[in-house]
C-alpha cells in the first residue's frame, strides 16, 4: 500500500471518529414535536409486550420459518408461518414467547433453535411532562418509571412551580402489577375530574413514597405554575412573587427584604380582585400585630397587590428622624477648637 493511500485512509478514519463523537455528545433528553426520548434501557429485559410491538423471530437453519411479526390488536401473534393457533403475547416477555414458539415448532422440527427479539416498541404511547419544568418533553418508557425520574429527565422544576404536580391518566394501565403499591388513587393525592391526581412537591422532596407514583404510558404530567403576587412601596425590594405553599403576608414581606424604617407597617394595604366582579377590594392589615403574634397572618391570593406605604411626614417617627438628622447636620458645621 502506497504512502498516499495510507494518509487518505487515516484522514477518513479520523473524520468518521469525529462524527461519531459529535453524535454521542448530542443530548437526547429534550425533544420537540412528535419525537420522544426513552427514559433509559434499564429493566428493558422485563418489558411486557402489547399490541403494536414488533418481534424478530429467527429459527436457525429454517429461513422459511424466520419472520418479522407484530402483536395484533387482540394481544396475540397470529402471523407466524405454519402455526394455525395464535399465541398469546400481551403482558408477556420475549423470553416467554420464545418458549411458546419453540414448543409450537417442535411438532414439525426436532429440537428447534428459536430466538425472539423485540425490534420495535410501539404498544405504549409516550408520557408527556410540561409546565414549570426546564425542558418540556415526551418520554417513551420501556420500564416502570416513578414521578421523580420523569421530573429529573425534564431538568427539574423551575422557581415558578406552585408546589403541586398534576397527573392525568389518559388510558388504563395495560399490564397492571397486582402487587404494586399504586393501583388506586393514593390518599396523598387529590382526585379531580378526568382522572387527575394532584401531588405535593414538598412531599416528593421529603421522599414520601405515596407522593412518588408510577407514571403510566400516555400520562400527562403538569408541574403547575404559581400565579403572581406583587409587593411594592416601602419595602427593601419591590418584586413579583410566585404564589406557592400557602404564601402569607408575613412571608411575602420577608421575601421582599422586610419593610423600610419609615414604613407604615401597622396599616398595610392589599388590593384584591373582587370575585366574579370588576374592580378591587382595599384590605388593610396590621403587620406589627402579626409579627408579635397578636393577629393571625393572612394567606395571599393570586394577583394580590401588597402596598406598603410610608409614614405621614408629621408622624412622631418621621419627626424624630427629621430632628435627628438636623442635629447631626448642625454638629457638622460647628467650629472646632483645639486646647493647648
Amino acid at each position: 500500500m502506497s504512502k498516499k493511500t495510507l494518509i487518505l485512509f487515516a484522514a477518513l478514519f479520523t473524520f468518521g471518529a469525529v462524527l461519531s463523537a459529535l453524535a454521542q455528545d448530542q443530548n437526547p433528553g429534550r425533544v420537540s414535536g412528535s419525537s420522544s426520548a426513552a427514559i433509559d434501557n434499564q429493566g428493558v429485559r422485563g418489558y411486557l409486550l402489547g399490541p403494536g410491538d414488533v418481534l424478530d423471530v429467527r429459527v436457525f437453519g429454517q429461513p422459511d420459518l424466520s419472520s418479522i411479526v407484530e402483536v395484533d390488536d387482540s394481544g396475540q401473534i397470529s402471523s407466524l408461518p405454519f402455526l394455525e393457533t395464535p399465541l398469546p403475547a400481551q403482558c408477556r416477555t420475549e423470553k416467554e414467547i420464545q418458549i411458546d414458539i419453540t414448543k409450537a415448532y417442535s411438532k414439525y422440527i426436532r429440537n428447534p433453535q428459536v430466538s425472539v427479539r423485540i425490534s420495535d416498541h410501539k404498544s405504549r404511547p409516550p408520557a408527556t411532562i410540561s409546565g414549570a419544568v426546564h425542558g418540556a418533553m415526551q418520554v417513551t418508557m420501556l420500564r416502570r418509571v416513578r414521578l421523580h425520574e420523569l421530573v429529573t429527565k425534564a431538568g427539574g422544576w423551575t422557581d415558578r412551580a406552585s408546589g403541586t404536580i398534576q397527573i392525568m391518566h389518559t388510558q388504563p394501565e395495560m399490564c397492571p402489577d397486582p402487587d404494586a403499591v399504586f393501583q388506586k388513587t393514593s390518599a396523598a393525592s387529590t382526585p379531580g375530574t378526568f382522572g387527575i391526581e394532584v401531588f405535593k412537591i414538598s412531599d416528593l422532596k421529603m421522599g414520601k413514597e405515596e407522593a412518588d407514583p408510577y407514571i403510566r404510558p400516555g400520562d400527562i404530567v403538569i408541574v403547575t405554575e404559581g400565579e403572581p403576587v406583587y409587593i411594592t412601596g416601602a419595602v427593601m425590594g419591590a418584586r413579583e412573587l410566585v404564589l406557592k405553599d400557602q404564601l402569607t403576608l408575613g412571608r411575602a414581606i420577608a421575601m421582599a427584604g422586610g419593610v423600610q424604617r419609615l414604613a407604615k407597617s401597622n396599616e398595610i394595604h392589599i388590593y384584591r380582585q373582587k370575585e366574579g366582579k370588576g374592580g378591587q377590594d382595599d384590605l388593610t392589615f396590621n403587620y406589627d400585630a402579626i409579627k408579635k403574634g397578636q393577629e393571625k397572618d393572612v394567606f395571599l391570593q393570586a394577583y394580590d397587590i401588597i402596598d406598603v406605604r410610608m409614614q405621614n411626614q408629621f408622624s412622631p417617627k418621621s419627626l424624630g428622624d427629621f430632628f435627628l438628622n438636623m442635629t447631626k447636620s448642625s454638629m457638622g458645621i460647628l467650629p472646632q477648637r483645639i486646647i493647648y
